[in-house]
């Protein structure tokens, strides 16, 4: 997979709210489907499905362990998508810089 095919599918997997939850948990450490699922109003199915989307973006690894396969956290590809927002990070710097000296004209105004 090419880094930018990585990262715009670590963009498509972390856009969902449940994915971004699994994720949380998996930070946490090691889970199963089944305990990854136990917080969800969903079928196990669904939630697998969320997993297959996390595995295939590479921001998760499944292991074996007898008849489990615990997931993991892989955080590669979260550093990917932090140092490409991080390239835009000046730009929104200046712009709240610009919103607060307007703020604070704007309250200096009023007195």
């Amino acid at each position: 997979m090419t880094d930018t095919s990585q990262l715009d599918a670590a963009f498509a997997a972390l856009a969902n709210p449940t994915r971004r939850a699994i994720l949380a948990r998996l930070a946490q450490g090691e889970a199963t489907v089944n305990t990854l699922a136990e917080p969800f109003e969903m079928s196990l199915p669904a939630v697998s499905k969320h997993i297959r989307v996390l595995e295939n973006a590479g921001l998760i690894t499944r292991g074996r362990d007898a008849q489990f396969r615990p997931c993991t956290l892989n955080a590669a590809p979260l550093k990917a998508v932090a140092h490409w927002s991080d390239q835009y990070r000046h730009i929104w710097d200046v712009r709240f810089d610009t919103m607060d000296g307007l703020l604070k004209t704007m309250k200096d105004d009023k007195s």
